[in-house]
């Protein structure tokens, strides 16, 4: 008995409160009350595309709106062709074909909210990368109609994170409060990344574990993450995101 208390202790401390904490700060923020009044223009993070002829490949992510914008975030994959004059955007949502191409401005804000930048490749590597990137968009199981659940997932961030799991050359791994993040295709219990250098355990998103180069050391609950990030040395919060250098 006062080890099933121990562990509910660890489960309220380690998860429940930050996720409680983020609520609470959500609440009294200031923000758009309906989706029509938010602001979803560039957020100009960007370079223009027509200054440079070099390929280049972007991940951005950015707190979601309603009461979700509390806990979760939306990722979105963003690259150009070497000599292209524009980008190429690609989101996950959740209404119609659920895979959208340049529905929104590469950069741009959601539901007001400010995009993170998650990692960014530019030059000879990206060159090489953009078609591997391309073929994991394409091969991406949940693509029809109907493949999107908002939670466990597959959702936005299951998307964003099976590219970058496929594309490990990528090297980065999407923020603890992109739910849905971790929920393998097809009901996978074990994945190893392409490279061998992440290991993934997870019973459909909801509870799991990852360690790694990229992962560091993670434990998930229903869909929330905390851990470390050992590669660039900091802490996971839950709903809070990522606190460190």
């Amino acid at each position: 008995m006062k080890s099933v208390k121990r562990l509910f202790l660890v489960i309220f401390i380690v998860y429940l409160l930050p996720t409680f904490a983020s609520a609470g700060l959500w609440a009294i923020k200031d923000r758009p009350s309906r989706w029509s009044e938010a602001r979803w223009s560039s957020a100009g993070i960007l370079p223009k595309p027509e200054e440079s002829s070099e390929a280049a490949i972007y991940v951005f992510s950015a707190m979601t709106g309603g009461f979700k914008g509390a806990i979760a975030s939306h990722a979105w994959i963003v690259f150009k062709e070497k000599g292209a004059k524009t980008y190429t955007r690609f989101d996950k949502v959740g209404w119609g074909s659920p895979i959208r191409r340049n529905h929104r401005e590469p950069d741009a804000y959601w539901y007001s909210n400010a995009p993170q930048l998650v990692t960014s490749v530019t030059g000879s590597k990206a060159e090489l990368l953009v078609p591997k990137v391309e073929g994991a968009i394409a091969a991406y199981p949940y693509a029809e109609p109907g493949g999107y659940t908002i939670w466990p997932g597959p959702n936005s961030n299951t998307f964003v994170a099976y590219v970058l799991r496929t594309v490990p050359e990528l090297g980065a791994v999407l923020p603890p409060h992109a739910v849905g993040r971790d929920y393998l295709p097809d009901g996978e219990f074990f994945h190893i990344d392409d490279d061998w250098r992440d290991v993934h355990l997870t019973l459909r998103g909801l509870v799991g574990v990852s360690a790694g180069v990229r992962s560091g050391f993670e434990l998930h609950f229903l869909g929330l993450v905390a851990g470390l990030d050992l590669a660039n040395p900091g802490i996971k919060v839950p709903a809070l995101g990522r606190i460190g250098i």
